[in-house]
């Protein structure tokens, strides 16, 4: 049987803040507007795994990701990341966490960076497909003219995450 996740949902800076993880690490963090919404997005990511709820002030990834949203220059300093996508997926995860906070680039540098110069919808599709919002900072990349791009979570969100990191450096 498979362990249920612990899933956590609580205020940030953000809006409300799902946090879940498993006895791996961390596998999914989703911000939003309502709780049932954030949930059922859990189900849609993560299907088949049961959930035990636990209080934000229970739950020292909730509390790892308030803390890399006020000061992500410190980075992660939380539970490791479950990264659950294809061997591709992971690859844009992994250079979308090398990205130094403050900075910003096109989804064309990352295709870039990752030696398929081509691949930039493939790239911007792997950069959406992200579940580790903060953590794994999608945030960070944009269009080539300068625009935000998008982002699942609202571009309010990317716009204030964006702002408080620019902030700091």
């Amino acid at each position: 049987m498979t362990p249920p996740l612990r899933l956590t949902i609580g205020d940030s800076p953000l809006g409300r803040l799902l946090v879940a993880t498993s006895p791996a690490g961390l596998c999914a963090v989703l911000p939003g507007d309502a709780d049932d919404c954030l949930r059922e997005a859990l189900r849609r990511r993560l299907p088949g795994h049961p959930w035990l709820p636990v209080p934000p002030s229970e739950e020292p990834a909730f509390a790892a990701v308030l803390a890399l949203i006020a000061t992500p220059a410190a980075g992660w300093a939380g539970p490791p990341l479950v990264l659950t996508g294809t061997p591709f997926q992971r690859r844009v995860w992994e250079a979308l966490r090398a990205i130094p906070c403050g900075r910003i680039v096109t989804y064309g540098q990352l295709a870039a960076t990752l030696g398929a110069p081509r691949a930039t919808r493939a790239v911007a599709a792997a950069v959406g497909a992200n579940a580790l919002a903060v953590v794994v900072p999608c945030h960070r990349v944009g269009f080539a003219d300068g625009g935000l791009g998008g982002f699942r979570w609202g571009l309010a969100r990317k716009r204030a995450l964006r702002a408080r990191e620019a902030a700091l450096v």
